[in-house]
């Protein structure tokens, strides 16, 4: 039953601005796969992102800006510059890749880095069977279409933008201190039976590493001009912009430079033409990580403060950088602090990517259309990197000692080419007639991929006149002078990869009501064995517009209520390799022959000529409403994916590529939004969403076979990324808590160590009694966005959040190689009976504390205020004056806060599909503050 509301005016009035809110809402036009179509005409889950979304927010990656914003659509961002989002839509689904697919003006791309995100016109995120059919083998993990600003008919529009941010770190993680280190480490010292560290003497000092590698008010920076220009016969845009970043930690400078051009031409009533391109150059960042600045032992200064002389007198070894304590870990950790200064603006890479369209398209019989467009893509980065010399301070032996044990200098250079040629040939039939509406579309498209990579390396020869290989970018060539020739490697790759299509769609509508989708598609690729290189993929969608039927014309307030189902097979082509069917070497072993010594060669894997790609079986079921004049929407659906022939890579006696195993991904997705004008001045609104996801192996290559990947499990009957290890039940007390509980069989244990539970019952502790010990995929994703528009002032809040996921802390658990710093959470260890029954004594002898287990599980839910903005529109009549059409101001602040319960920089973590949810301590995702101003002339 469905209630009728009334809010005031008359029920004609009433009905009459229903009719036209539906009336605009299925007129709405949305991208799809090769083409477009008006929103009322699909069954399928497409949702459409303004590009105003992402435009004035201070990220290089458009995608990065969508956390929260969709539901069904996770974003895993990383805060280092230039870093791409984890993007997985509607959960896992493939255990090889699980980036969506990206089509940039029709151009499919693996990554959308190149894109400006204020030329970005709409993000379409593609999520069924139904609109996601058309791609074939590359619809498995959904796809992402970015539609670029194009000219307008009409005046000329310049646009200009700028803004400038401050970064700052909000979470850090937190770690002893000096005086901490010193007590922990002595107890270590003391339970392992040896006597107590004698030099804190020397080593006295109060370090904190992270603070001194963090690049304190790191600035972002983002300015561009575009210009569009339009008549009835030809329109014209172009869009320039550059973006500088400086990185959380020190000399980790990015930079960029778009360029966007489009001409679109209407040759005749009949014929259209149009060419265009999107391009960029960047500059890389020499990127670092806080992974040293935490492991480091804090007790020693970073650098040397006191005046030793050389043996000969001829040196002051004042200021050089300290190494760390010979038995706190120098071995294993540099000078955090030495690694980065010295270490500084010895990388120099670029990156340029040029995307050229173009396409033809005429009208012929009147209902019919063609189109032939070709795409390339030239993507081509190059590089060159510097290994410096120098000499480290031991503050032990006041002796110094080669930065890194390094003697040599030595360059590496490298250059890799990727170049894509795609070409679409489409035809569409479109007609109406009564009531019937039908659209009708036909095509073939190809895509030929081209990669070469050749790398290089060289050392300097203390034997050449020259010397060492200078630290200056002009000699970090491999055919510079001061490269010893004997010392060069240079190696290459290449690969080399065709995909042909034939695919057709039908879109079906009767009297606005009855809706109908059809999709199929046949896909060959030379990645297959010839004897399977085709593979057929289809869908087939409907919906229900109930509101047109006459039986729902007296409910006032129901604008839309549309039912709609859709079912259908994906494909999955992003595979290890494009040759898993040719017999490939590798270095296996050596040979002997006429008394020399040489590399032999064995077979990397077995090759398998029946391999085909992973398909996946997936249903949605969904409905779509809008209420009282458009102001209320809700939108709810439930899919399911299911994923056979799993391309799996089988290691044993042989090793070789196989179909087989499948894994399930199935959740509820729900969308809401009011929004409402109270006055002339004042209008709000309200988005929220919720996703659910549950993900599960249903099979394997064979029973009992397991592919682990660190701590995380792949098995039949498990969530995917499952977090595999022990269960802690306490710590042991006493000698009589041990005796009195399961024996161990994994080391020897004592007072103050974990106890394990016995999950099979045996008696004993055993690698048997490992289990599932966290799912890194949450049970539900949630966002919401408030925003109000009073007079010219805007203000808008974004907030994201997820529950229920377990996160592995993969840092701060101790290490029997050499002491590390503790985090602060050790300072609460078990030091006598009853002193803690979850932090276990300081003691790194054994490996037993350190198994994986639920000690290292976090609890991976949060809360994060993802950005807010308040911005003024100055009065169009006021800034006519100096020719402006708009002006506006803006402050935002991007992460201003994120609650959470892990021990690190950021709670959330991307990673492979196998191993996702990993909190290595993480690089950090700063708050920043940006200021910024938008004008249009």
């Amino acid at each position: 039953m469905i209630a009728a509301f009334y809010f005031g005016g008359s029920a004609q009035a009433q009905q009459t601005v229903s009719d036209s809110v539906r009336e605009k809402k299925i007129e709405e036009v949305v991208v799809i796969g090769y083409g477009t179509a008006k929103k009322r005409d699909l069954a399928g889950s497409i949702v459409k992102v303004d590009g105003s979304v992402v435009a004035d927010k201070p990220a290089s990656n458009p995608v990065n800006s969508l956390q929260g914003k969709v539901a069904g659509v996770s974003v895993v961002n990383s805060g280092q510059p230039g870093s791409q989002a984890d993007v997985r839509i509607r959960g896992t689904v493939t255990i090889n890749q699980t980036q969506p697919q990206y089509v940039v003006d029709g151009v499919f791309v693996n990554n959308i880095d190149f894109v400006n995100p204020n030329d970005i016109e709409s993000m379409e995120i593609l999520k069924d069977p139904s609109s996601l059919a058309i791609f074939g083998s590359r619809g498995a993990n959904g796809a992402i279409i970015i539609t670029t600003k194009r000219g307008k008919a009409g005046r000329t529009n310049v646009n200009f933008y700028s803004s400038i941010g401050v970064k700052s770190l909000d979470n850090k993680p937190e770690i002893t201190n000096g005086d901490q280190f010193r007590i922990l480490y002595n107890e270590d010292l003391a339970n392992r039976g040896f006597p107590a560290y004698n030099r804190f003497d020397l080593f006295n000092a109060n370090t904190n590493w992270m603070d001194l590698i963090e690049k304190k008010n790191a600035i972002v920076t983002n300015h561009g001009i575009a210009v569009s220009n339009g008549n009835d016969k030809n329109r014209v845009s172009f869009s320039f912009g550059y973006q500088q970043e400086q990185g959380s930690i020190k000399y980790e400078d990015y930079s960029r430079m778009t360029l966007k051009f489009n001409d679109d031409l209407k040759i005749t009533d009949k014929i259209r033409a149009g060419v265009g391109f999107t391009g960029s150059f960047s500059k890389l960042p020499q990127l670092h990580g806080f992974g040293n600045a935490l492991n480091a032992t804090p007790v020693v200064d970073p650098v040397n403060l006191t005046h030793v002389m050389s043996p000969d007198g001829k040196m002051d070894y004042y200021g050089l950088y300290n190494l760390l304590p010979q038995e706190l870990g120098a071995a294993q950790i540099s000078n955090p602090l030495a690694l980065l200064e010295m270490e500084k603006n010895t990388l120099k890479s670029k990156e340029f990517q040029f995307n050229p369209n173009v396409y033809f398209e005429f009208d012929f019989l009147k209902d019919f259309t063609f189109k032939s467009s070709f795409y390339g893509q030239f993507r081509q980065s190059n590089g060159r990197s510097y290994s410096p010399i120098g000499l480290m301070f031991v503050p032990e032996t006041q002796t110094v000692t080669p930065f890194r044990n390094r003697t040599l200098s030595d360059i590496s250079q490298w250059e890799n080419r990727t170049q894509s040629f795609q070409q679409d040939h489409l035809l569409t039939y479109r007609k109406k007639f009564g009531q019937h509406d039908l659209t009708a579309m036909a095509g073939f498209t190809s895509i030929y991929d081209d990669y070469y990579g050749l790398s290089a390396y060289g050392r300097s020869s203390l034997s050449n006149p020259l010397g060492q290989i200078p630290n200056n970018p002009r000699f970090w060539y491999i055919s510079s002078d001061f490269v010893d020739k004997a010392s060069t490697t240079v190696s290459s790759g290449q690969t080399k990869a065709t995909q042909t299509a034939y695919l057709g769609r039908v879109l079906y509508n009767f009297a606005n009501k009855y809706i109908l989708n059809a999709s199929i598609r046949e896909d060959s690729s030379s990645r297959l064995a010839p004897n399977n290189r085709s593979q057929m993929f289809w869908s087939l969608g409907a919906a229900w517009d109930i509101t047109r039927e006459a039986f729902m014309q007296d409910v006032k307030n129901l604008d839309l209520f549309k039912l709609k189902a859709s079912i259908g097979t994906l494909g999955n082509q992003f595979v290890p390799g494009n040759y898993l069917f040719y017999p490939t070497y590798q270095e296996g072993g050596t040979g002997v022959f006429n008394n020399n010594l040489y590399p032999a060669f064995v077979k990397a894997f077995e090759e398998n000529e029946n391999l085909k790609w992973e398909e996946i079986k997936s249903y949605e079921i969904a409905l779509e409403s809008m209420w009282f004049n458009r102001r209320l929407s809700f939108d709810a659906a439930y899919y399911d994916k299911q994923t056979s022939d799993l391309l799996t890579y089988v290691q044993g006696t042989t090793n070789f590529f196989t179909n087989a195993g499948s894994i399930e991904s199935n959740g509820f997705e729900f969308s809401a939004g009011w929004k409402d004008n109270i006055s002339d001045n004042f209008g709000y609104f309200i988005n929220a969403n919720l996703t659910t996801t549950k993900t599960k192996v249903l099979s394997v290559y064979e029973d009992g076979y397991t592919i682990y990947s660190g701590p995380a499990i792949f098995r039949a009957g498990l969530p995917v990324g499952s977090f595999y290890g022990y269960v802690v039940d306490g710590i042991y007390q006493t000698n009589a808590d041990i005796i009195m509980s399961p024996s161990s069989g994994i080391g020897t244990v004592a007072p103050g160590d974990f106890k394990y539970r016995d999950m099979n019952g045996d008696g004993q502790i055993t690698a048997d009694d490992r289990t599932v010990i966290g799912n890194p995929t949450p049970d539900f994703t949630y966002g919401f966005t408030l925003g109000a528009d009073y007079k010219r002032i805007s203000f808008s809040a974004d907030f994201y959040g997820v529950y229920g996921n377990e996160v592995f802390r993969s840092w701060g658990n101790g290490n029997g190689f050499a002491p590390y710093n503790y985090r602060v959470e050790r300072m609460d260890r078990w030091t006598g009976e009853g002193t803690s029954n979850w932090e276990p004594r300081s003691y790194s002898a054994s490996g037993y504390n350190r198994e994986p287990s639920t000690y290292m599980i976090e609890d991976g839910s949060f809360f994060r205020v993802r950005n807010v903005q308040v911005g003024y529109n100055f009065d169009k009549d006021l800034i006519s004056n100096i020719s402006l059409q708009a002006l506006k101001l803006y402050l935002n602040v991007q992460n201003l806060k994120t609650w959470d319960h892990v021990n690190g920089f950021t709670p959330e973590a991307g990673g492979s599909a196998l191993q996702f949810g990993v909190n290595g301590s993480g690089y950090p995702n700063p708050r920043i503050v940006t200021f910024g101003i938008n004008a249009t002339f």
